[in-house]
Order: structure tokens, then sequence, then C-alpha cells
């Protein structure tokens, strides 16, 4: 083991320890335990309000709705009583989409939304399934209300296909620029989607697909599961409306690691990266337990449910036997070269540890940016202040039309 990466271990272990200890004293007072269902209502009515993750654009009432006929944790009761209120609008839409699609999409996405909280964070039973594809078939029809619409692509890999969503600025001169936008362990394409449709006036395109392990991806979590992306930016340079020299990637929590592999495997190719609280080492080694997970309040709920489903393990300790394999540490990646890069983080996060974000600054060639919110959670997150859509329309996507050369004329 090279000396920083021994030093880089040993303060791993350090700063989760000390981490854990201040960001959860609360909970150390009394014995681990789950949120109980009033207390997940609750605090869910408070997201909502508040337009913080995971119940971003959800409407209050209609989660205060579905909520009254949810009486148990029962995942297939859960995904029922958000479908009932999603279906009203979904009929709505079909209603409405020759006489006033601008209402038609507004139901459509009103219907995504909710059939998205009904199936999260992870399509892990029969209710919870039908919530995804349901989720699927409204916010394609979404999409296709769009000036420009979304395109729903096709991508041949491995015998099974990529599917994704793709966005191109409408009326373009020539080549776009375009991001890879890859999403978090809990979120999907379609969230990824909505984020960069902000791009699109400022004439960057987008494709959005879902990460390894979560979605309609073809493939599980891996150490190689990278190479998805590499068909990825393959199909991109394929196209003629893609300008070769500019392509991008963003990356989510989960998606954050995934973007920050890209900077240094596939640096040659890819103009600029983009990575919002990745974690690439601690995490991994330190691997996830039961009593962590239960204590953080960060995460609404089901957090152990996620990181078995990333990887298809059938239980923690399997994914923890799999999760250090991930660490870009241990595959000797952490000080090679990179591509520009942005590192955006929240101090106060309780699922990524800040030695993972000094470790990707302290290494590799080049000056990054960093953009890191001394209040912020996951993401940079901050209830009232920094929520998802101002990060990325203050922070984001400026980066974005600076390291992507964009002319003043779109800017």
């Amino acid at each position: 083991m090279s000396k920083f990466a021994a030093f880089y271990a040993v303060l791993a272990v350090l700063f989760v320890l000390t981490t854990m200890t201040a960001a959860e004293a609360f909970a150390a007072q009394e014995p681990p335990r789950a949120r109980t269902l009033e207390e997940i209502k609750t605090e869910a009515l408070a997201r909502a309000r508040t337009g913080m993750y995971p119940m971003i654009g959800l409407d209050p009432a209609d989660v205060s709705e579905a909520f009254q006929h949810i009486k148990s944790k029962d995942m297939d009761e859960w995904a029922a009583a958000f479908d009932a209120v999603a279906d009203r609008y979904m009929a709505q839409g079909k209603s409405l989409e020759s006489s006033d699609p601008g209402k038609a999409n507004a139901a459509y996405l009103r219907a995504w939304r909710l059939y998205y909280f009904g199936n999260w964070p992870v399509p892990i039973s029969p209710g919870k399934l039908r919530s995804y594809n349901k989720s699927l078939e409204a916010f394609v029809a979404h999409g296709r209300l769009l000036d420009p619409p979304i395109q729903v692509v096709q991508i041949p890999f491995e015998g099974k296909e990529i599917i994704g969503y793709l966005r191109v600025p409408k009326d373009a001169k020539g080549p776009v620029p375009m991001v890879i936008a890859i999403n978090g362990a809990d979120s999907r394409k379609e969230n990824m989607s909505l984020n960069f449709d902000a791009a699109i006036p400022h004439g960057i395109g987008y494709l959005a697909v879902d990460t390894p392990g979560t979605g309609q991806a073809p493939i599980k979590a891996s150490p190689t599961a990278d190479r998805l992306y590499s068909r990825v930016i393959d199909w991109l340079l394929a196209r003629p409306d893609v300008d070769k020299t500019r392509i991008a990637a963003e990356g989510q929590s989960w998606g954050a690691y995934w973007a920050t592999k890209l900077a240094i495997v596939e640096r040659a190719r890819l103009k600029c990266v983009i990575a919002q609280s990745p974690g690439v080492h601690a995490g991994y080694v330190h691997g996830l337990h039961e009593d962590e997970m239960l204590r953080n309040r960060e995460y609404l709920f089901g957090l152990s449910q996620v990181f078995q489903y990333l990887y298809g393990a059938k239980s923690i300790e399997e994914a923890n036997r799999i999760s250090p394999q991930m660490s870009l540490v241990n595959q000797h990646l952490i000080g090679k070269p990179t591509t520009p890069m942005l590192i955006i983080a929240g101090a106060k996060d309780t699922l990524i540890p800040m030695s993972d974000i000094y470790l990707i600054l302290d290494n590799g060639d080049i000056p990054k940016d960093a953009w890191i919110n001394p209040q912020g959670g996951h993401l940079g997150r901050q209830v009232g202040v920094w929520p998802d859509p101002v990060i990325f329309n203050k922070v984001i996507i400026p980066w974005l039309i600076r390291h992507l050369d964009m002319p003043a004329a779109a800017q």
C-alpha cells in the first residue's frame, strides 16, 4: 500500500467514527431504531412543504391524502395508496392531452412524482414494482409533450440495452454539447432528466441513463460497471448532432462515484465532470452496518434495502463483502490524471464522509473546483436555502456553461 493510501485509510476510519459521533450524538443516547410510520409521515410531509428530497415537487395535499390510507409499513400498502392518488392525475392527463397539452403535461408530471414516491426507495415488492412501471408510463407521456420532446433511446449493450432519455436543444445550428446525467442510488434517470431540463435553454443537451443497479439499468453495480458509461460515450460520439469535443458527465451521490471514476478512466473523451457528494473510499471499506443505518435521520427510510438492491445482494453482509472492491483507492485510481472537475458536498453530510471529498481534491494532476456548503447535508442540500433545484440552477448549470465553452448568446 502506498503512503498516501495508508494515510487516507487511517484518516477515513477516524473521520467516519468522528462524523457519526458528531452528526448523530442525539441518537447515541437511545438504542438504534428505524423511524416509526408516524415519524416517516411527519418527516415526509415536512420535506414536501420545503421541497426537500425525496419529496421535491410533490404537493403536500397529495402526500397527505395518500398517507390517510397507509396504516402500516407494508410496501404494497404504501405503493397502492400513492398509486390511487397518481392514477387520478394520469387519467386527467390522458383526457386533456388532445385539447390542452399544457395541462395534460402538468397532470402527467404530478402523476409521475406520486408513482415515484410510491415505489421509493427501491421497487422490491410486487406493488412497488407496479408503481415503478406506472411511473415510467407517466414520465414518457410527460416527455413527449415537451418542446423539444424527450426521446426514449435504446443503446445496444452486451446482448441487452441501455434505455435513456435524450433531449437536444431546439433549432441548434450545429452539433451540441451533451451531459451524461447519472442518478443516485434511490433516484432515477427521470429525476436527472428533470434536473437537466434547465440546461436546454443554454444550448446544452443531455442523456440520462439509470445507474448500474437502479431503474432500467441492464447490469448491477460492480467494480467494472463503468463499462456501461463507456458504451454510452461510444453511442454519443457516433451521433452527428453531438459535439464530440464537448461531452460532460454529472453524477449525484452514488452516481457521483461513477462520475468520479469516469473523470479518470474516460478523461480523454470527457470535457469535464461534476461529482455531487462522491463517495469513493471510506464508505466502501467501512461498509454499512444496521445500527448506523437505523440511527441516520438524514435518509428518510430504507437505506439497507437500497444498499442491497444496488448489488443484487440478499443481505447487508453480502453487500459489504462486495463493497471494498468498489473503492477507487483499492482500484488504484485515486491520484491518476483527471478531466476538469467540480466537486460539490455538504460538510454536515451523514452519508458521505468529507474525507472522501478531500481525497479527490488532494490528488490528481490538475486543479479542481469545489463548492462545499458548511451548513449542507448530502449533495450540499440545506433546508430553505439550498434545495436541489437551487443548487442546479446557481451552481451546476453556470459551471457547465463555462466549462463547455458555451457562446455568450447561449448564456
